[in-house]
């Protein structure tokens, strides 16, 4: 994989975009979040397939890929590469690294979760909700959507290690584990500036 080297403010980064993959429950968000304080001093911008999908439809609930018509994927799809085109984004969306999978410049990081009870308890206290309940909920939006993904885009494996620079499996590593190794790949901290750092007491847990 040819890596771009981008200057910017001081600092030489190895990719302009970073796009967060993975499932329910694997820690995308918190990924997100934990890169703000290092990236956005830096001028990054941060956002999600769900804000995307807000902006549309102006709704706060995701709906399940089978309930979205086959022309609102594609605009979702367009929107989200056309915010690349800039530069310094972070989008997290479950097919962000697939559908940027041909973006040399765009940092792929798929995350995993080797332990389903672990991503099932992760559910249970977000959404407030029984074991049971968090079970079903992982099991339908996660079969519902890769089968509906295949019928609009092919019989493709969306999270094929081979489309990503990254797979972190984030039940073995914690979250300042987990964006100290984003942040490597990316090449902060190879020019890093001290006084953008914030103390990881910031970070989310």
């Amino acid at each position: 994989m040819k890596l771009i080297n981008i200057f910017f403010k001081n600092m030489y980064l190895k990719f302009r975009n970073i796009a967060i993959s993975g499932g329910v429950a694997v820690g995308k968000n918190t990924l997100l979040d934990n890169l703000k304080p290092y990236l956005k001093p830096h001028g990054w911008r941060f956002t999600s397939g769900g804000r995307i999908l807000r902006d549309f439809t102006k709704e706060y609930i995701q709906p399940l890929a089978k309930l979205v018509p086959d022309d609102f994927h594609n605009k979702l799809d367009k929107r989200t590469t056309d915010l690349m085109e800039d530069g310094k984004y972070v989008i997290e969306a479950w097919l962000a690294g697939f559908m940027t999978r041909e973006r040399n410049d765009t940092l792929r990081v798929l995350l995993m979760c080797g332990n389903d009870a672990l991503r099932i308890d992760r559910v249970v206290n977000r959404d407030r909700i029984s074991i049971n309940e968090a079970k079903e909920f992982i099991k339908d939006r996660e079969e519902g959507n890769f089968v509906e993904w295949k019928r609009i885009y092919g019989n493709y494996n969306f999270f094929d290690p081979k489309y990503y620079h990254l797979v972190i499996d984030t039940y073995s590593s914690g979250p300042h584990e987990t964006v100290g190794i984003v942040l490597d790949l990316l090449g902060y901290k190879n020019g890093k500036d001290e006084k953008s750092l914030t103390k990881e007491k910031h970070l989310v847990k």
